[in-house]
């Protein structure tokens, strides 16, 4: 048991000193490197030595995590160590292995679409910054609000994407057709109009028209500025629960050395 509560606190992050410190350092750069070469369209030969380096470090982890599955989970210890390969996260890591597996083998001419998991490989650095640890914990809590929000959002698109494109029927003098001339066009321009993007490839030329974009831009503001207070509000919430329980954390491993020192 000892041997697992030494993995635990080498795996996970802020869990353990000096070679956890370690650990979290190789594994940041194994996600930069492994991640390197979809920045550039010409491959170079020292690609390969990254893709190995960081693939291994990822099966590594994997292997690890496996064997700690029932440290994070209320099932019993065997329930854990069968259900983990099938938890999100543990999904996501296996498939960001996959392009080492094209990479060693390829001739298996099924995993060369392996190599777009590589983009997966950044999911991985949740477990390593933790300002995005945190934003991912508030996303989930807040769940349901921030799914109000977007149905809200979608709602108010489609319902003006309508609006717009049966009473702008205005034709384009350049190539003679309407401006909107699929409802995909009028769609496509209201939700550049809520996210106050504005583009500019497609916008209203009529009076009746304008005035319908300035009501969706003033809705647009309303609309976009909900999630950023929920996430805000969530945020600053859970940042003071980590500040407190890393406090709590501390007093229990200062008691815990000198309960130690005492015996010695």
């Amino acid at each position: 048991m000892l041997y697992r509560e030494k993995i635990y606190e080498l795996v996970e992050p802020r869990k353990g000193k000096f070679f956890s410190q370690v650990y979290d350092c190789i594994m940041l750069i194994a996600i930069i490197i492994g991640t390197a070469p979809l920045l550039f369209r010409v491959q170079h030969p020292i690609f390969w030595y990254f893709d190995v380096f960081s693939g291994a470090c990822y099966i590594v982890d994997y292997l690890l995590r496996w064997t700690i599955s029932d440290f994070h989970s209320n099932k019993p210890k065997w329930v854990a160590f069968l259900t983990y390969p099938f938890t999100p996260m543990a999904i996501i890591d296996l498939l960001s292995i996959l392009p080492t597996i094209n990479l060693l083998q390829p001739v298996f001419k099924l995993t060369r679409i392996s190599r777009l998991f590589k983009i997966l490989r950044f999911i991985k650095i949740v477990h390593y910054f933790e300002p995005l640890e945190i934003f991912v914990t508030v996303v989930k809590k807040q769940r349901k609000l921030l799914l109000a929000v977007l149905s809200l959002a979608f709602f108010d698109i489609f319902i003006t994407a309508i609006i717009m494109f049966q009473t702008e029927k205005e034709i384009d003098p350049v190539t003679g057709e309407y401006i909107f001339k699929t409802f995909f066009d009028a769609f496509y321009w209201a939700a550049c109009t809520l996210t106050t993007v504005g583009y500019g490839d497609l916008y209203p030329v009529s009076n009746l028209g304008r005035t319908i974009s300035i009501f969706s831009s003033l809705l647009g503001i309303a609309v976009i500025a909900l999630p950023s207070s929920i996430i805000t509000a969530g945020y600053i919430e859970e940042l003071r629960k980590h500040v407190d329980k890393s406090e709590i954390s501390d007093d229990i491993h200062g008691n815990y050395r000198m309960c130690e020192e005492s015996k010695k």
